[in-house]
């Protein structure tokens, strides 16, 4: 059962609408959740004065669960539709998962 991975997504929330319709019209098959998260970080490169003294980033965390198979077609769709826009992300492998 590993040839599925979590695709972990955090974004700023000013994108979260866009990559919203962006993920329901590319991965509309295995559907994604998303919650808001904060960041926290030593840096404060890219914060704003608010972030920095608050100590956190918010961001939106989207998690997607798909084929190992189709992850690098997301991933380059991704890329390029989404370039300059602040994301970062990040995939590890699933060992299982189900529904009960």
């Amino acid at each position: 059962m590993n040839d599925h991975i979590l695709l972990t997504i955090l974004a700023p929330p000013a994108t979260e609408e866009t990559l919203v319709d962006w993920l329901l019209e590319v991965e509309s098959e295995y559907g994604f959740s998303s919650v808001p998260v904060s960041g926290h970080s030593s840096g404060h490169h890219g914060l704003s004065l608010l972030e920095q003294v608050t100590g956190r980033k918010q961001q939106v965390r989207f998690e997607i669960h798909l084929p190992v198979a189709e992850a690098q077609p997301l991933l380059q769709k991704l890329r390029a539709d989404f370039q300059g826009a602040g994301l970062h992300y990040w995939v590890v492998p699933l060992m299982e998962w189900g529904h009960l």
